[in-house]
């Protein structure tokens, strides 16, 4: 009786020590994937903040290329860079949705019915000899199925569009999925955001863009069968290029004070 006991009680610390060991090496792969994966993530968010811009070409280094952007706070209420915030933690989309970090958007400004804003902007600027060459602004827009989320970049004029895309969207493949595509995309590279008077009017097109469309350097092509999409993107300019997005900010760039 006392050989089957302690067979069995050595059958239970072996089976116990297997768990044990398991359950470690189960807690340590978990927490490096979790390191692992979140490496990756601020990588490929760093590319696409330089593929907006077209600051990296097809095996460049992300790293090295994006060590010559500066990452600034801006306060969307006075345009002013700011240091309320740390600008390596802040995530300006988490933001947008804590009732802390943002504000509601008035009624007769949410042409693009987000409702709420953040209260600053995760704002990425280029310089050459100290001078501003181009302003990365983060933009999201409300698109048939989903919010699309991208980057929008600026020459040092605030209006001359140096590049733009979307990093996440989940609009239909092959119809308003197209604001992915890399010849719709290139089509905003010199596109105006405003006009004379700083208005915005930039406008995603009812149809395609052609020599005789009227006002074509504030226009890119339309979406086929995607005509809801095509607006949100619109709406979307018009609000984060407006006075209550990023409009404080670009006219202090224009002043100088930035």
């Amino acid at each position: 009786m006392a050989k089957k006991g302690n067979e069995s009680l050595t059958t239970i610390i072996v089976a116990g020590s297997l768990c044990l060991v398991c359950s470690l090496l189960v807690s340590f792969t978990v927490v490096n994937l979790r390191e692992r994966q979140a490496k990756n993530k601020e990588l490929d968010m760093k590319k696409n903040i330089l593929m907006s811009a077209g600051l990296i070409k097809a095996g460049d280094d992300v790293e090295a290329a994006f060590s010559k952007i500066d990452t600034v706070i801006v306060d969307f209420e006075s345009g002013e860079i700011t240091s309320e915030v740390d600008a390596k933690t802040y995530d300006q989309v988490k933001a947008s949705s804590d009732p802390k970090m943002n504000v509601k958007i008035p009624a007769n400004l949410d042409v693009a019915a987000l409702s709420t804003r953040a209260k600053y902007a995760k704002v990425y600027v280029s310089r050459v000899d100290e001078k501003i060459e181009t302003i990365i602004l983060p933009v999201k827009g409300k698109g048939l199925w989903s919010t699309m989320y991208g980057f929008l970049a600026l020459g040092a004029d605030t209006n001359t569009i140096k590049g733009f895309a979307y990093y996440s969207q989940g609009e239909t493949p092959g119809l308003g999925g197209e604001v992915d595509n890399p010849k719709w995309k290139a089509q905003w590279v010199g596109k105006k955001i405003y006009d004379a008077n700083f208005e915005v009017l930039f406008t995603v097109n009812k149809g395609s863009v052609t020599d005789a469309t009227a006002n074509k350097e504030y226009k890119v092509d339309g979406l086929s069968g995607a005509t809801i999409t095509g607006n949100g993107v619109t709406t979307s300019m018009q609000y984060w290029f407006g006075e209550h997005g990023y409009g404080k900010l670009l006219e202090k760039v224009r002043a100088g004070e930035i």
